[in-house]
C-alpha cells in the first residue's frame, strides 16, 4: 500500500494490534488533543519508543546529586 503524505508517496504496511480498552480510550484522547488520527499516533509513540536513535538521551558524566541549578551556572565563579 502506498500513502501520500505532504505531497509524497510512502509505502506502509497495514497491521492490526489488539488494545486493552483503557489504553485505546487513552491513544484516542491524545489524537483528539492533539489533532492528529489514531494511526499517527500510535506510528509517532513506535518512533519515539522503539525508532529513537543510539545516544538521544543525555549523558551523565557524574553520579550523585548537582551543588546547583542550570539558572545557577555563573555561580562557579563567586567566592566560596
Amino acid at each position: 500500500m502506498y500513502v501520500i503524505i505532504d505531497h509524497n508517496m510512502t509505502h506502509m504496511e497495514k497491521t492490526q494490534v489488539y488494545f486493552h480498552t483503557e489504553e485505546l480510550d487513552a491513544i484516542r484522547q491524545a489524537a483528539a488533543q492533539s489533532g492528529r488520527s489514531i494511526a499517527q499516533v500510535i506510528r509517532d509513540a513506535v518512533r519515539q519508543a522503539v525508532l529513537k536513535p543510539a545516544g538521544s538521551e543525555p549523558v551523565a558524566i557524574w553520579d550523585g546529586k548537582p551543588k546547583r541549578t542550570s539558572l545557577e551556572h555563573d555561580s562557579v565563579y563567586d567566592e566560596p
